[in-house]
């Protein structure tokens, strides 16, 4: 049975820190992405990398504060989250691609992974 699991959320004020951490099970996966979804807007791209960690993406809004890396050994995908603004609060979602083979161009869109998880609450305070 394929599971992917967040956690790592919470409450932190403007100018912290937060670590998300993903496990993924039950089958072999490659791409590995982070979405975000605040109220009452769309699902956006926050950050992924690919199979052998080697290379990484991230959205503009979140480039040199946010570090997304992996441990292929214990199948988990962290966020290392700095700097924190009050606009990152969100339910963040990791993502699973269970396909060996990608372009480059879509580790930032949703329809590339194939397994999600069912997201954790960050809330950044002012």
């Amino acid at each position: 049975q394929v599971q992917v699991v967040e956690s790592g959320g919470g409450l932190v004020q403007a100018g912290g820190s937060l670590r998300l951490s993903c496990a993924a099970s039950g089958r072999a996966f490659y791409a590995m992405g982070w979405f975000r979804q605040a109220p009452g807007k769309d699902r956006e791209f926050v950050a992924a990398i690919s199979s052998s960690g080697g290379r990484t993406y991230y959205a503009d809004s979140v480039k040199g504060r946010f570090t997304i890396s992996r441990d292929n050994a214990k199948n988990t995908v962290d966020l290392q989250m700095n700097s924190l603004k009050p606009e990152d609060t969100a339910v963040y979602y990791c993502a699973a691609d269970k396909d060996s083979v990608g372009s480059s161009y879509t580790y930032g869109l949703s329809n590339r992974y194939d397994y999600w998880g069912q997201g954790t609450q960050v809330t950044v305070s002012s």
